[in-house]
């Protein structure tokens, strides 16, 4: 493993020789990357304007096949509910390369100032709620569509086939539902034909524009997520020594969860963060009721210390239940794995984005506590995942994903357009030699 990230650091230094063919393709791609930039800055707005849910984007996906169908794809939709999936073969032999785009929106509320602001209402969990791409899935919808167009108008020149993975659900299934890259690989996905890579990428509001980043090996977190019931005994507000009060235990379990990162976890190895985000408990004020429910996330970086964190999280709920006369039973669902950027691949592809980008808008990065289920694709095919950058430069204070204020700037996409295309042609020109 040294020796292969010495190597990638190299690399990071020089990149080598391009083949006068490989210019010209490069030089078709990128002038055709020209030709449709306004079309895929309208598309990201459009998909913007009107967002669904996960394992709801039924008009999402209506357009994504509308498109792939006009440029002759042979097209498969309602895949994992909602999902495309298009093959374009080209006119060369060669291998069969995955490029996957996620489509899925958030129940958030927009609050940013621009025309194409979503006005949308959906229903999530039962509640009533607004719906955003607040994590910039419409963008990586209109970069699909656009590499789509590039290379299905350079086929002559396309060694092997390319299929585009257009995933519905990647926030999570909303209730007891099957979704997302999980369900994609169930039902066979990446296969017929089998995909000996897969690429990915994920716009990000803090990255300046222009630039690419990147990390080897263990790239994004694992994320689980959880369900605490406490259960103790009701009684008048007034008289909280005749009841187990379920909130102040719940409030104790929760400083115990933070315990668990900071004074029992080997954070030199890898990152841990558990994250309550739902705290739901009583009717009344002058009343302490019998029940509270908590719900939240765990990221972990290594899967040794993930299921350390699930048993210490299992005994950190039971005894400090019992230890107030309460009971407590936690559930732990395994949303994705750890997104792993295959080593060889990395070092490959890291190369290939240099010539697209340029040396110093390459950056190797830090791993991060954010999940992908990209990570289910990488179980079944060597899989490397970036990041695009989408913040304005000189932008001071850019709003975080998820939020109400997170913005995109649409320059961005063009290098994502242009990313995509020159990973496919180098890898089907070079590594696929090896």
């Amino acid at each position: 493993m040294k020796n292969i990230l010495t190597s990638l650091g190299m690399i990071l230094l020089l990149v080598g020789g391009v083949s006068a063919q490989m210019q010209e393709i490069q030089k078709e791609f990128i002038a055709k990357a020209d030709e449709i930039n306004n079309k895929v800055i309208e598309w990201r707005r459009d998909f913007h304007q009107n967002p669904e849910l996960s394992n709801r984007e039924f008009k999402t996906a209506e357009k994504i096949a509308a498109h792939l169908n006009a440029l002759g794809m042979e097209v498969t939709t309602g895949v994992a509910h909602t999902g495309v999936v298009a093959l374009l073969r080209g006119d060369l032999p060669g291998p069969v390369i995955g490029l996957r785009a996620d489509i899925d929106a958030l129940p958030v509320t927009e609050r940013v100032d621009v025309p194409f602001a979503s006005k949308a209402i959906g229903e999530y969990n039962g509640k009533e709620v607004g719906v955003m791409h607040a994590c910039g899935h419409d963008t990586h919808i209109a970069v699909m569509m656009g590499v789509a167009e590039v290379l299905a108008g350079m086929k002559s020149k396309l060694k092997g086939t390319i299929k585009f993975i257009f995933q519905p659900a990647e926030e999570g299934t909303p209730g007891d539902e099957e979704g997302g890259a999980e369900m994609m690989i169930k039902e066979k996905v990446m296969e017929n034909p089998k995909v000996d890579a897969i690429f990915g990428l994920h716009i990000n509001s803090q990255t300046p524009v222009g630039t690419l980043r990147f990390k080897p090996g263990a790239a994004m977190a694992s994320s689980d997520w959880f369900t605490i019931n406490v259960k103790g005994k009701q009684t008048h507000g007034s008289q909280p020594w005749s009841g187990v009060d379920p909130i102040v235990v719940s409030s104790q379990i929760i400083q115990g969860l933070q315990t668990i990162v900071s004074r029992q976890s080997r954070l030199t190895d890898a990152p841990v963060v558990i994250t309550v985000g739902i705290f739901e408990a009583g009717v009344r004020s002058n009343i302490i009721p019998e029940t509270a429910r908590m719900e939240g996330t765990i990221r972990t970086l290594d899967s040794d210390m993930q299921k350390i964190v699930h048993e210490k999280m299992r005994r950190t709920v039971k005894l400090i239940a019992e230890s107030a006369g309460a009971e407590a039973t936690i559930d732990i669902d395994t949303k994705t794995l750890v997104t792993f950027n295959d080593l060889e691949l990395t070092e490959f592809s890291a190369k290939s984005l240099q010539k697209i980008a340029g040396v110093d808008n390459v950056i190797m990065s830090p791993w991060t506590t954010g999940a992908e289920d990209f990570s289910y694709f990488g179980l079944k095919a060597p899989a490397f995942y970036f990041v695009l950058g989408g913040m304005t430069p000189g932008d001071e204070n850019p709003a975080p994903h998820h939020t109400p204020d997170f913005r995109i700037d649409d320059s961005g996409l063009h290098l994502g357009v242009k990313a995509f295309c020159q990973l496919v042609f180098d890898y089907a020109e070079e590594y696929w030699k090896k």
